[in-house]
């Protein structure tokens, strides 16, 4: 059954019936939508059976989603293994709600605080005993044997503020949740609507992007993103494809050379006859390996509901013994209370989530507390070269005369960067900033002629001036650079790139170039292993010359260059079979597989979609300090989970003993509990950090927690 609930221009909202079966792949469904030409977003809410679309306002846009959202009732849609796929939007004003209901209990009489306090527990109370019946006991069901007994109890300001803390624990790991779903969301849509295509008579028409079939002519321009896997018909160009295969250097196309969907030319103009298309390109394939990764992502316990669904039972059979021992409701009552999983549950939760936060402010978001746990347990940290360990930006760093010609390093500079200025390959731009940055004269030349994949060529003065590849000037010039083999051979072994500079015929000179490394880069690994890792390796697409020179400036202890994405996740695989804790940091598409199969992925801030979508931690800051910094911050809460355990165990354990010895009545029981809890929860909350300004930094979070707008303040489950 499917139906329009309302329709207002740009937003439509349907129910859809099939929306019950909680295995129903909801990502499918928001991405097959959000595909329709004119969808700008969906939120699936299955709590409600509903499908909220924006959409553009043109009757053609509305009538496409409808015949989509019409298409879903029928279709035989794809299911997971996976039944909690987010749930409904997480809802802020349930936080504002519950406080104020907290404060406003002692002004109120008692009958109505025994009725709104039934509704604000009624849905955990319908969580545990779905819990009991589909799972067994597991901690959920004493949350709500805790909230119920005490509103039983008439403990009104007990029952709500149990609730409180159970819904902030909720709220925070739905929205982070939810964050990176939709960046993998994003990634699944296809990003051309409309291409150029070269028909059979010569004319270059726009046509839709979804009508491209293996064999159409797409051309691609300067700035523009090339849409299929393939091959160049006509044309040359650079391409940078560093998001794909983590080359650091746009490289030159022309005909005969395959080009991967994702890349980008940045100069030079390519037809390409489509082999691969839609979902078998490249960026697809990385795609669906992270799409099923995550669908058949283990449903595993985090070690906070480990350590408490081990110690529900302990509470129950305690209960039980002594009932059956003495049949003395009291003293089963004064059992109860003493719920080992409420300060272990609530106390590891609030620990989380509050560095969590913490996390964020020093520039780095941790999706979720599992993420957290597996980022202490981490001996084994990966790097990606470019854009992680470096700026994926060039710098100058060796100037070598090698003609008669070249009377000075500076002289040889300021020629290459006069005629260099006219192109925007970032060896060009590399050349040019460091010749600003010396304040070089600029040299008069003739008109520059551009021949791209190959260099530069013009006259300056008296002089012909040809630069670029080695390939160009030896074999298009006949400029014989091999008298310099040794000096040339050093200089690559060092990794770096070299521009080739010729004059009049003959050798002029070269200019060696390297990715800009972090200036951080040394200190972060210095770090890392100060605080426990035993291995550091780098993985990169990039030559193995340049990333073996890398590695050896850094200390790393293995170096893999020239690797295919797919060949990434293998080599972690392979760290993980040693026994080895694994985090991967990159920042491409072509680290996506990588970032899956790690134990913890984190990745760069200015990193493709799937990067951050399939990471643990996002980098918020371009700083690879925080690596370090979130590292020492897991450790550190783990370390703190660990504390308050072992203190709430220990105390729970002496009043357990005196409740069921019938020294403790109920009430001190409770008291003695829930003062322990509380303890443990302010501990957690504040992260062990009682002074003035970590409870400051602590409210602020909460605060913004709390305030935080509703993600969709009509959605609510029906």
């Amino acid at each position: 059954m499917i139906r329009l609930v309302h329709g207002l221009p740009g937003r439509s909202r349907y129910k859809l019936a099939r929306l019950r079966d909680r295995h129903l792949d909801l990502r499918y469904v928001r991405s097959y939508l959000e595909a329709v030409p004119g969808v700008r977003g969906v939120r699936v809410n299955p709590g409600a059976l509903s499908l909220v679309i924006e959409h553009e306002t043109s009757k053609a846009v509305r009538a496409a989603v409808a015949e989509a959202v019409s298409a879903l009732a029928k279709a035989d849609l794809p299911r997971t293994a996976r039944a909690d796929q987010g749930g409904a939007p997480p809802d802020g004003s349930r936080l504002l709600a519950g406080a104020a209901l907290i404060l406003a209990l002692p002004l109120l009489p008692r009958p109505l605080r025994a009725v709104l306090t039934a509704i604000n527990i009624a849905g955990n109370l319908k969580t545990g005993l779905t819990t009991l019946v589909t799972r067994g006991m597991k901690v959920e069901v004493l949350d709500s044997i805790a909230v119920g007994l005490s509103a039983v109890r008439g403990e009104y300001v007990t029952a709500n503020i149990t609730q409180l803390l159970l819904n902030f624990s909720d709220y925070v790991q739905s929205t982070t949740q939810r964050a990176s779903d939709d960046l993998i969301l994003r990634l699944l849509q296809p990003d051309a609507e409309e291409v150029w295509v070269e028909t059979e008579d010569g004319a270059v028409v726009a046509q839709p992007f979804s009508s491209v079939v293996p064999g159409t002519k797409v051309v691609v321009g300067a700035g523009e993103l090339i849409p299929i896997d393939g091959v160049v018909a006509s044309g040359s160009a650079y391409v940078n494809q560093s998001t794909v295969t983590g080359e650091s250097l746009p490289i030159p196309r022309e005909a005969g050379d395959a080009v991967l969907s994702g890349s980008v030319v940045e100069e030079g103009r390519l037809t390409i006859i489509a082999e691969r298309v839609g979902g078998s390109t490249t960026t697809a394939r990385i795609a669906r390996f992270i799409q099923q990764a995550l669908a058949e992502e283990a449903d595993t316990q985090s070690k906070a509901s480990l350590l408490a669904d081990r110690r529900v039972y302990i509470t129950l059979a305690s209960g039980a013994a002594i009932f059956a021992l003495t049949r003395d409701i009291r003293r089963v009552e004064a059992v109860f209370l003493v719920d080992f999983s409420c300060a272990v549950k609530l106390g590891t939760s609030v620990a989380v989530k509050s560095a969590m936060f913490k996390a964020a402010r020093h520039g780095a978001l941790v999706k979720g507390g599992r993420a957290l746990e597996r980022l202490a347990e981490v001996d084994t940290v990966v790097f990606d070269k470019t854009g992680t360990l470096t700026h994926n930006e060039l710098e100058v760093t060796d100037i070598v005369c090698l003609g008669p010609l070249c009377t000075s390093q500076d002289d040889l500079l300021a020629m290459v960067a006069s005629v260099a200025e006219h192109s925007r390959h970032p060896v060009s731009a590399a050349v040019v900033d460091i010749a600003k940055r010396r304040n070089l004269a600029h040299m008069g030349h003739e008109e520059v002629d551009f021949f791209v994949g190959h260099g530069l060529a013009t006259a300056v003065g008296d002089h012909t001036l040809r630069i670029g590849s080695r390939h160009y000037l030896e074999e298009h010039e006949g400029i014989d650079f091999t008298p310099y083999e040794d000096i040339l051979t050093g200089l690559t072994a060092q990794g770096e790139t070299l521009l080739y500079v010729g004059s009049d015929g003959r050798p002029h000179g070269v200019i060696g170039l390297r990715d800009r490394l972090r200036p951080d880069a040394a200190q972060v690994l210095a770090q890392l292993r100060a605080g426990g890792i035993t291995r550091l390796v780098m993985i990169t697409g990039d030559h193995r010359d340049k990333a073996q020179a890398l590695g050896t400036t850094l200390g790393l202890d293995a170096v893999h260059g020239q690797i295919a994405p797919e060949e990434k996740a293998e080599i972690i695989k392979a760290l993980q079979a040693e026994g080895r804790k694994v985090a991967f940091v990159g920042d491409g598409v072509n680290d996506g597989p990588a970032l899956m199969v790690a134990d913890v992925g984190i990745a760069m801030p200015r990193g493709a979609d799937v990067a951050r979508a399939t990471a643990d931690v996002v980098l918020l800051e371009d700083d690879l300090r925080g690596v370090a910094e979130t590292r020492l911050l897991a450790t550190r809460t783990i370390d703190l989970i660990d504390r308050n355990f072992t203190v709430a165990a220990g105390i729970n354990t002496a009043v357990m003993f005196g409740a069921v010895a019938g020294w403790l009545s109920p009430v001190a029981t409770a008291l003695l509990h829930n003062g322990t809890t509380i303890g443990v929860l302010a501990n957690a909350f504040l992260g062990g950090d009682f002074s003035r300004q970590g409870i400051t930094a602590a409210l602020a979070d909460l605060r913004k927690a709390a305030l935080a707008p509703p993600r969709d303040e009509g959605e609510r489950p029906l």
